[in-house]
């Protein structure tokens, strides 16, 4: 998974007309060092949608602007609109993660 490194960069990836899943982390959270572990598994199952890391401590004022409130959270977001947020709480097992990006798709595909 690419890790943003400026907020040039998020906005670009975010306006894709795909989903877009940023994953809010930093360095010292043992729930994203645990998250790590399996997330390159869920990324490969989900090759239309594009993944990348923001450290929410670098980049602060996003983590503010889009509600991060704990972490890890995975944002999802298409054509610059944030969608949906996966909040810390939810977002600690492959199977809470592969639940909640299976209902994108279903939801996706209903539209």
């Amino acid at each position: 998974m690419n890790r943003i490194d400026n907020q040039q960069q998020f906005q670009d990836e975010i306006a894709q007309d795909k989903y877009t899943i940023m994953k809010f982390d930093a360095t010292w959270c043992p729930d994203c060092k645990n998250l790590d572990r399996f997330i390159g598994d869920i990324v490969s199952e989900h090759k239309d949608k594009s993944f990348f890391a923001v450290d929410s401590e670098q980049f602060d004022t996003l983590a503010e602007k889009y509600d991060v409130r704990g972490i890890p959270s995975l944002l999802v977001f298409r054509n610059g609109q944030k969608l949906d947020h996966l909040h810390s709480k939810f977002a600690k097992t492959p199977t809470q993660i592969r639940e909640y990006l299976n209902k994108l798709a279903v939801s996706s595909a209903g539209k």
